[in-house]
């Protein structure tokens, strides 16, 4: 199969919301800026943008207006590019964070598939950096999913475990999803979910109904810290799309940080081109993950 039969949707995690500037001076703050990250990873290959959103000064929020804003100036920069949204938070009521996924409607949302622990542990200091229990119950899935549903979002399924991808199956035979290309994320990397090991990327793909790896839903790989390059390139090899950006990983492969998610995306585009892939265009990326083109401002 030539490189131009085999497109992989790039998505690019343009800022998280744990990491900051003193980890990493390419995290964007303002509307702005993110414009500015979301062209350099767009002009890279980036179809898919995944936003967490941040007041100017920083902090994490999840405000409608502060979405909104980011929003306005990645397309005002870009022209069209897939719009993902975080839903994922611990501490902050359900009922906030679909409150932007009412006001804004953006493309694509991403959806927890199980409660977890979620922490980052450092063998240098002999300690958690962080842990807390993220919770994502049936009840919870269940009140985004139909919300999503009624507002025409399509749902990323993040799974941090095998059993997580598991938890679609019910959801299918609810009725509650459709068998039109779900959009599975293989999350790895996270202390509290699988092992971030190739072997495992193939493992877990398997477990994606109706086929698994090589099936009729759209699965990707989102590589956590510096292991996301072994990741991405088993996701490359088995068919999948991969995920890149300043949220999961600051570093370039041979250990430089990177000066921006564009150098990120470059390279995960880069990687595709080497087994025999490319970017896929946007509306490519629309087409495979079953997401149609927004319409026209006031139309």
């Amino acid at each position: 199969m030539s490189s131009f039969d085999d497109p992989v949707v790039i998505s690019c995690s343009i800022s998280g919301v744990i990491a900051n500037r003193d980890q990493c001076p390419a995290i964007p703050y303002t509307p702005e800026e993110y414009a500015a990250e979301a062209r350099r990873a767009v002009d890279e290959g980036a179809s898919q943008i995944h936003i967490h959103a941040r007041k100017p000064d920083g902090t994490p929020s999840y405000e409608v207006e502060d979405f909104k804003a980011i929003t306005e100036a990645i397309l005002a920069e870009v022209g069209d590019v897939v719009i993902n949204y975080s839903t994922g938070a611990i501490g902050i009521p359900i009922e906030k964070r679909i409150e932007y996924l009412r006001e804004l409607k953006p493309d694509v949302a991403a959806l927890n598939m199980s409660s977890m622990n979620y922490a980052k542990y450092s063998p240098r200091r002999k300690d958690f950096v962080f842990k807390a229990v993220f919770e994502n119950s049936f009840d919870t899935i269940i009140e985004f999913l139909t919300a999503m549903k009624e507002l025409g979002i399509k749902p990323e399924h993040e799974c941090f475990d095998a059993g997580h991808v598991a938890n679609l199956d019910p959801l299918i035979d609810m009725g509650l999803l459709d068998r039109s290309p779900l959009q599975v994320s293989l999350v790895m990397g996270v202390n509290g979910g699988i092992r971030p090991t190739a072997r495992n990327v193939g493992f877990m793909a398997d477990q994606i109904p109706d086929g698994g790896a090589e099936g009729s839903h759209q699965w990707q790989v989102i590589g956590i810290s510096r292991d996301q390059w072994k990741l991405l390139g088993a996701a490359l090899v088995l068919g999948g799309n991969v995920r890149a950006g300043v949220e999961d990983n600051l570093y370039l492969p041979n250990g430089e940080m990177a000066k921006s998610n564009g150098e990120l995306i470059a390279k995960a585009r880069q990687m595709a081109e080497d087994v025999g892939r490319r970017a896929a265009t946007v509306a490519e990326a629309r087409e495979m993950l079953g997401v149609p083109k927004r319409a026209a401002a006031g139309a």
